[in-house]
This record gives structure tokens, C-alpha cells and sequence, in this order.
């Protein structure tokens, strides 16, 4: 029976007990990973060995990227890229299935082909190893889900090493009274699109997850914690064993300020297939075999792109 709502909490998981843990930690963190994400969508990372410093740089350099002037984050936006690149203005993406655009703005960071601030410096050497620390977790994490799903150890890392991840540097203004007013929240419900999204934990609070009752459940966790959900990639790699969970970011209740937040969206590479896995077709309780049609990891990015309109 599942407990009342005021009592459900995200789990807290360490990933040092997976990467130098006894036989035992190993074992105990693949299941709660796997029973985490197939219960709730999301766990709580702890543990995680990213330096706190290098966070707090990333905040720092965020928060003066978007104090830019228009002008001159408007120079790095490159039309045609689908927000693969540079910067995207505030009021570009809407969630899938709406029209109201969401009230943020943000910078991708990708493996390859970036565009770098010129008038920051530093950010170009801090975010590519922000990218490449989220990276390493993000493939540790994989790892682990390896297991449960009856795949080789390698299946994942072989699948995103040379993949699309992109870090995303997200800022939300303070809300615009008038956009409030008509709908427009900061980010409307939606589901990530790619296999596992890691979430640096945001400047202030507002993300909720949309709970398997249908609830909304704020998700809570440390200032230096990590964020971690299923996307709808690993949802039709898995047959839905492990659902692609539907979250928002709901505007501010009291002081309406500045929220910043730095998702790492792991990609696999544009060639990857995402057939349904052999132990999901009729395992885990599905009889019916795969829900979803075989399609291109990069096939299936375009698409999901084209709907949240970053892609025309």
C-alpha cells in the first residue's frame, strides 16, 4: 500500500557507496536506483564527489551570464540549431501539447560544436568540466540500471559515450505579473525527452514531480545534491517499466526572484536504436509485448524538438 502523500519522499541515494562500496552497497544501491525511478521517476544523489566549489563557480558564472544585455546573449542565439547551441531567449520553449511558452531562458552546452561567451572568460573551462563530471555520473548511474534491465554492463556507455548530452544552464526571472495572469508558469508540465536527466540542485525551490497517483510532490533535496530522472527514451527502451515522469516548475509563492538550474540531459548518440530491451517486452508484468515502434535515438530528438518549439 502505498503511504499518504505528506509522508512520500523522493529517496536519498549515495553514489559512493556504488562506485567504492562492499559487494552489498553495490547491490542495495542498483535496487533502490531502479525500484526509485520505477516508483517515483526521481532520486535524490548524494555522494556524488563534484566538487562544491566548481558548483558554486557554475552558479556564479550562470547568474552573470543572464545579467548580460539582450543585446548580447542575443548574439550567441543560433536559428535553425533546435537550441542545440548557444543561447536560447526567454519565451522560445513551450512544453509539449501547449502554446504558452515557459517563462525561462537558457544555454546548451554540448560534447561538441559550442558557442562561448566572450565576455565571461571563465565560463567556456568551467562548464566543459561541469560537462564532463556530470558525464562520468551519469554513465555510473547507467551502469547500475544495467542489471535490472539484463543488458551487458557496457550496453549504456557504448550507447551515450559519443552521444548528444547537453548541459543545460537554465535562468528564470522573476515572473512577469501579466504572464502569470494568462497561465504561463515557469516550466509547464512535461516529460524530459532523453534516457536520464541529471538535475544540479536549483537556487530556490519550485520543481515538483507528478506523483504515480497523480499527485504533485515537491521534490527537496541539499544545495549540493543531485537531481535524477527518466526520460522518454529510457520509457520506450523499457516498455514503461521504468516511466518517463511527468515534472514543472511552478511559480514562486512568495518573493518572486531569480531561480537558476543546471540539468545535464544524457543523450544517446543520433544512430541508437530504441527498440524496446528483450527483458522488457514481457518481463516486469508486460504480457503485451513493446508499447512503442522502433525508432532513431536522433529521429525520435528531432520530433520530441519539433513539439516544444525549438525545431519548425
Amino acid at each position: 500500500m502505498k503511504t499518504e502523500l505528506n509522508s512520500r519522499r523522493v529517496p536519498e541515494l549515495s553514489l559512493n557507496s556504488y562506485l567504492e562500496g562492499t559487494a552489498l552497497d553495490r547491490t542495495r544501491f542498483v535496487d533502490d536506483f531502479f525500484a526509485g525511478l520505477r516508483d517515483y521517476g526521481f532520486i535524490v544523489l548524494k555522494d556524488h564527489s563534484i566538487d562544491e566549489a566548481l558548483l558554486n563557480k557554475s552558479y556564479s558564472l550562470a547568474e552573470a551570464l543572464f545579467a548580460l544585455p539582450e543585446e548580447s546573449k542575443l548574439a550567441y542565439a543560433v536559428e535553425g540549431a533546435g537550441g542545440q547551441a548557444g543561447y536560447t531567449p526567454f519565451g522560445r520553449e513551450h512544453a509539449k501539447g501547449r502554446t504558452i511558452a515557459d517563462l525561462k531562458e537558457f544555454w546548451h552546452v554540448g560534447r561538441r560544436h559550442n558557442l562561448w561567451p566572450r565576455e565571461l572568460p571563465e565560463f567556456q573551462a568551467v562548464f566543459e568540466r561541469m560537462y564532463r563530471e556530470l558525464d562520468r555520473v551519469g554513465h555510473a548511474l547507467l551502469a547500475a540500471l544495467a542489471a535490472p534491465l539484463g543488458v551487458a554492463h557496457d550496453y549504456f556507455f557504448d550507447m551515450t559515450k559519443d552521444g548528444d548530452s547537453l548541459l543545460r544552464v537554465l535562468h528564470y526571472p522573476p515572473v512577469p505579473p501579466e504572464l502569470a495572469a494568462g497561465g504561463a508558469i515557469r516550466a509547464a508540465p512535461h516529460e524530459d525527452i532523453n534516457l536520464i536527466t541529471i538535475l544540479v540542485s536549483a537556487t530556490a525551490s519550485g520543481l515538483e514531480l507528478k506523483d504515480r497517483d497523480g499527485r504533485w510532490l515537491p521534490i527537496e533535496s541539499d544545495p549540493n545534491s543531485l537531481i535524477v530522472d527518466a526520460g522518454d527514451m529510457l520509457a520506450r527502451l523499457t516498455n514503461e517499466v521504468i516511466p518517463s515522469t511527468t515534472h514543472q516548475v511552478v511559480n514562486p509563492t512568495g518573493a518572486n526572484g531569480h531561480r537558476y538550474s543546471m540539468p545535464f540531459f544524457i543523450h544517446p548518440h543520433a544512430k541508437a536504436s530504441l527498440a524496446c530491451l528483450p527483458s522488457c517486452a514481457t518481463g516486469f508484468g508486460s504480457a503485451d509485448g513493446p508499447r512503442h515502434p522502433d525508432i532513431l535515438a536522433g529521429d525520435f530528438l528531432m520530433e520530441r524538438l519539433r513539439e516544444i518549439g525549438l525545431v519548425k
